[in-house]
């Protein structure tokens, strides 16, 4: 095996070697997108449903607030059947 044998081996293990490292690079340029991507639409997600959370925590609020409200009227207008229901 001579010189030259040895260095067109060697050039062409540079090569394999080369397209094998890119290979791998865009792979991991590709699989790091995908998971940007995916965190992104998660976080979409959960931007969204804390807003119906927040909406769902105001509907309830109001509903208690309301629920009170009749509460004090059903009291005041007769507050021994209140006690009555309660039981």
């Amino acid at each position: 095996m001579t010189a030259t044998d040895i260095f067109g081996y060697a050039g062409t293990a540079a090569s394999v070697v080369a397209a094998f490292v890119l290979v791998k690079a865009a792979w991991q340029t590709q699989t790091t997108k995908v998971w940007r991507e995916e965190a992104e639409a998660q976080r979409t997600r959960a931007d969204r449903l804390q807003d119906d959370m927040d909406e769902v925590k105001t509907r309830l609020a109001h509903l208690e607030a309301k629920n009170q409200r009749l509460i004090d009227i059903l009291t005041t207008v007769d507050p021994e059947k209140l006690a009555a229901l309660r039981i």
